[in-house]
Order: structure tokens, then sequence, then C-alpha cells
């Protein structure tokens, strides 16, 4: 994970500045990147799958497996975001932050 300092600031409609920078960590992070690992490895056997010509059922099969594995994740990593950086946003008045979150969202459930 990148610890450099990212330090940004957001200007509120009330002329009020907010600094503040998104090198923190988060609860879940290892378990998010123990997930990503996996789910490479599943995508990785299902790219064999393919071309090693197996049954298309199968490979849907696996295709489903993974996109439902990619969502828990996803779905750890919102609830963290929630947590942290949501509340956090909420304290400080950041209305970007939770702007970003709604754009996100749409963006995900698309």
């Amino acid at each position: 994970m990148n610890k450099e300092n990212q330090m940004h600031e957001h200007k509120l409609e009330d002329g009020t500045i907010i600094r503040h920078n998104h090198s923190h960590t988060h609860k879940q992070t290892k378990a998010v990147l123990n997930r990503m690992a996996r789910l490479i490895g599943h995508l990785e056997s299902t790219k064999k799958m393919i071309e090693d010509g197996r049954d298309c059922s199968e490979v849907l099969t696996q295709i489903a497996a993974v996109d439902a594995a990619l969502r828990a994740v996803a779905r750890i990593i919102l609830k963290d975001h929630i947590e942290h950086c949501i509340v956090e946003a909420i304290q400080e008045g950041d209305q970007k932050t939770i702007d970003d979150l709604n754009q996100a969202i749409d963006q995900f459930l698309k």
C-alpha cells in the first residue's frame, strides 16, 4: 500500500477549506488484498479453462463464482469506507467525499 502523503483539500460551499489525506489504512485492507490475490488466481484458472476448450457451462459457472467473489470484495471495501472515510467526512462537513461515494455507488450498481 502506498503510504505517501496524499494531502488534498476540498472547498465547501461556505468557503471552508478542509485538508486531509487518504494515506490512512482500513481494518480490512489485508483481507481485501488476500481476496484479490485469490480472485486473480480464479481469473487465471478461468482463462486456462477457455484456452483448453472446456465446456461453456463450466466456464460460465466459474465466471459467476468470480463475479460473486468480486462483489463480496466490493461490499467489504464499501463498508470499510463508510466506517472510516464517510464518518470522518460527515464530522468535517466534507460533502465532496460523500458525493464521490454516491457517484461510486451509482457506477457499481450499473
